[in-house]
């Protein structure tokens, strides 16, 4: 018996075992449906499409359930597992639509869209100036419109919450990075910096490298960095976190009404169970990077250090349907080792829970911590501590780092989002590699002696002028060590890796110079494991 014969072989067996009352009313609901289905297609006026109306159908049922049960269709199944699995040329995005609009989820750490400034949130309402918002637009139309070959542009018309005007951005179309762990550095002669993106298949081995590299460096403390990561394989998750545990500790155990209670715990295989450990989340950090930074919190093995996390605390089982297509169902809830389900309130409608992130910057949480909200009936305390930490809205960490937005203008937003920084690089560095790569044989001597100097930053200015962002001097001046260090970073990123920008551009993140400084304050870290 094949595996797609055998899944639904269980189904069936398992709506036999409905005790008769359920039975029933399944029954009558069934009969329900099918009689509304032959209604339709008996003596509706015109052609019906039926292969749509089940699919719409079907989205309905799963709609009214939980923000995270959806229909793929079959033609959608591959490209939707394309970033956690292969590689692809295209934008850059992961995403989702919401009420006939185009949200862009996640930025892929990166890609295209990242780099000229498109966040997650971000409504994309035209494409090449064809609109696409409210027009019944399909997963397969969004893979259309914005995948393509390497070098071809595509140009973005973006809503986003926080501005009035419709924000153009200009994207080029590359290979998408498949690696999940994209930066792994020695930060201090003695700290370690590894950045995640998402939970990947190789995430665990990209882990294990990235490690080896950091210990032949001499690596005796770590810092790693889920902010923005949305989430991914919970394997993956489950195989980080065993990194920094201890033999037989719990990491996570899922559990759900028709779904048994399953646990699983780490092993003596961990690579880092020792030393000092930073972990940083933030607002956009879901799921996957959920479970990591709650196990690591709840066994009181590190520092989490951050704003609070998404919170989706929800386990999807992917079935299989006769003709390729696939039900991506929530059959339970995961919990951290302390008992914690961290998964946020969805019972307002979907909409208002992918709203909820915009909410707190609304309510002033991103920026004070004095305005966090967590239920006081949902406390719970760590594992070997009896630290008191909270369920029901995400992870919310032992140290608060506000977002940061003192170097942020138009002018930067503009500058960045149209483009133009990223192509004005590209030209440099095409112009120059030859001379840049002679006089620079390896990044160390890059990072500290290249410089952006006024005539680099005046032939930006120009090139931004040329392509009609006017100069605002104040404007200017907020964002002019923002703009030179993303200059010097996608300058790194191009002669090296992304690893490399990060590497430059860290420095000037709040969240980053925080958990540096708390490192090295030995009785502060200890303070806070007390």
């Amino acid at each position: 018996m094949n595996r797609l014969k055998f899944q639904w072989v269980v189904v069936l067996v398992v709506l036999a075992g409905l005790i008769p009352a359920k039975a029933q009313l399944f029954d009558e609901n069934l009969q329900k449906l099918q009689m509304t289905w032959r209604i339709i297609n008996t003596f509706y006026v015109d052609t019906v499409n039926q292969q749509k109306l089940t699919e719409n159908a079907i989205s309905g049922m799963l709609k009214s359930l939980d923000p995270h049960s959806v229909y793929i269709s079959a033609g959608e199944v591959k490209a939707m597992n394309e970033p956690l699995d292969g590689s692809f040329e295209g934008i850059g995005i992961e995403f989702n639509i919401l009420d006939d609009t185009l949200m862009v989820v996640n930025p892929i750490s990166g890609g295209p869209s990242e780099k000229v400034g498109i966040m997650a949130g971000d409504r994309i309402v035209s494409v090449d100036g064809d609109n696409v918002a409210g027009v019944g637009l399909k997963n397969s139309d969004v893979f259309r419109l914005l995948r393509g070959a390497k070098g071809t542009a595509v140009l973005l018309g973006i809503h986003r919450r926080s501005e009035k005007d419709i924000l153009s951005f200009l994207v080029e179309r590359d290979k998408i990075p498949i690696f999940s762990v994209n930066a792994a550095y020695m930060a201090t002669p003695k700290i370690g910096y590894i950045r995640i993106s998402r939970f990947a298949i190789t995430t665990n081995d990209e882990f294990k490298k990235a490690m080896r590299k950091l210990e032949d460096e001499g690596v005796k403390d770590l810092i790693l960095d889920l902010r923005g990561n949305g989430g991914g394989y919970l394997k993956a998750a489950i195989d980080i976190a065993d990194e920094f545990l201890g033999n037989k500790k719990l990491i996570v155990y899922t559990e759900g009404i028709t779904s048994a209670k399953k646990e699983h715990y780490s092993t003596n295989r961990g690579l880092s169970e020792n030393g000092k450990l930073i972990v940083m989340i933030d607002e956009g950090s879901a799921s996957a990077s959920e479970i990591v930074s709650g196990a690591i919190q709840d066994w009181d093995r590190g520092v989490i250090l951050g704003r609070r996390s998404f919170g989706k605390g929800l386990v999807q089982r992917p079935f299989s349907l006769p003709d390729g297509s696939i039900i991506r169902l929530t059959i339970a809830k995961y919990y951290t080792p302390s008992g914690r389900c961290i998964q946020k309130d969805y019972t307002h409608g979907i909409d208002a829970y992918h709203m909820e992130v915009y909410d707190r910057m609304k309510d002033g949480e991103l920026f004070s911590k004095d305005s966090v909200r967590m239920s006081d009936s949902l406390v719970y305390k760590t594992k070997v501590l009896h630290r008191t930490v909270y369920g029901g809205g995400g992870i919310m960490p032992d140290v608060y780092v506000p977002m940061d937005t003192s170097m942020y203008s138009d002018y930067y937003r503009n500058v960045v989002a149209k483009g133009i920084l990223n192509r004005f690089v590209l030209n440099y560095v095409d112009e120059n590699r030859d001379a840049l790569e002679s006089k620079y044989t390896n990044f160390a001597d890059f990072n500290r002696e290249f410089i952006v100097d006024k005539p680099l930053m005046s032939k930006l200015i120009s090139a931004a002028e040329k392509a009609g962002v006017k100069m605002n001097e104040e404007e200017y001046i907020k964002s002019e060590k923002h703009l030179s260090i993303q200059m010097k970073a996608l300058i790194a990123r191009d002669l090296w890796s992304t690893s490399e920008y990060f590497e430059v551009v860290n420095p000037l993140n709040k969240e980053y110079l925080n958990a540096i400084e708390l490192m090295g304050n030995k009785s502060e870290y200890l303070k806070l494991l007390k």
